[in-house]
């Protein structure tokens, strides 16, 4: 079986900057692929030339089957498309946004018209269709952007962050179109910062860092060398000083680590004592609120492969979504 996104060597610069270098991967017909990375990895780059919006310096594309290295708009027919910023227009409504995605992929007037309201019904946009596309809120936003991609029934589907700035419920729901959209066989390719929604939606897993991939794997094969790691996570009601040398002393056997200012993370191969650390705490004016075990998680890879701490990521890109 044909992979329905094959890339060799693929490298990208802009300037003196190597957005991109040198990465190689494929992605199945029908799965669900995550492209997982901080801000300014790669990730846009990367699916900008995928999908024709930038050439490569070097390297090779193709796209279920055809080679786009230097005929990148050559599988047009194939992709959509779901950017990370809204390409529609404020002016027009949800139905007439639709209605004209759908006229530049070539579909009659009847087709668009009832594909269009189809999708808006599916995505529970259907009472907002005559609205005007600006007026919508973030969430709905997000959503018709997602069908104006699919809107010609793509074989694969590219997309660039699609929960990021959104309310908590909108995020939900539009994981679960996804969700949907994969189970009916679309090829997904999706970029995120947020490691939780990979963990949930994808199939395989490529991490990327300063444009260069540090694993590809599934969830499952990730996630297998520390499922036999005990975990414990200890909230502090006070802020912690210098704690962490003093408990890696006291403690040889934990691998302990602050995070932040009030949460402690201890993992060990056997059971870990929860009393013996809480009263060393105390001991040390350190008043601990909950502790609790932890099932080891997609983003304890993450930060042990790249060094980047997930909380750390998830704010610096909900900063960029601000505008701050």
């Amino acid at each position: 079986m044909t992979d329905a996104i094959g890339v060799e060597g693929m490298r990208k610069c802009f300037a003196e900057v190597e957005a991109v270098s040198g990465i190689s991967f494929s992605v199945r017909q029908g799965e669900l692929f995550g492209f997982l990375g901080p801000n300014g990895a790669g990730k846009t780059t990367t699916i900008n030339m995928l999908t024709g919006l930038a050439r490569p310096n070097t390297g090779s594309i193709r796209i279920g089957g055809i080679d786009c290295t230097h005929r990148p708009r050559a599988a047009q027919h194939l992709i959509g498309v779901v950017p990370d910023e809204s390409n529609l227009y404020p002016e027009l409504t949800g139905f007439e946004n639709l209605c004209f995605c759908a006229a530049l992929h070539g579909l009659g007037k009847v087709e668009r018209q009832g594909r269009a309201r189809e999708l808006l019904d599916n995505f529970g946009l259907a009472q907002a269709l005559n609205r005007k596309f600006g007026g919508y809120s973030k969430g709905m936003k997000r959503k018709l952007t997602i069908a104006a991609g699919i809107i010609h029934k793509p074989e694969i589907l590219f997309l660039d962050e699609p929960t990021t700035g959104i309310d908590v419920a909108s995020a939900r729901q539009l994981r679960q179109l996804i969700a949907d959209l994969h189970r009916g066989g679309t090829t997904i390719f999706l970029t995120t910062h947020y490691i939780e929604e990979a963990e949930r939606l994808c199939d395989r897993i490529a991490f990327i860092v300063s444009g260069r991939i540090v694993r590809i794997d599934t969830v499952e094969h990730l996630i297998q060398p520390i499922q036999e790691k005990h975990v414990v996570q200890i909230t502090c009601a006070n802020t912690l000083s210098d704690i962490e040398g003093n408990l890696s002393e006291s403690f040889p056997e934990l691998e302990c680590k602050t995070i932040g200012q009030r949460v402690i993370r201890v993992e060990a191969d056997e059971p870990v004592r929860v009393g013996p650390l809480v009263r060393f705490l105390e001991d040390h004016g350190v008043e601990v609120s909950e502790a609790r075990r932890m099932r080891p998680s997609l983003e304890d890879i993450f930060v042990r492969i790249t060094g980047i701490e997930a909380d750390a990521m998830r704010k610096e890109k909900e900063k960029a979504g601000s505008g701050q």
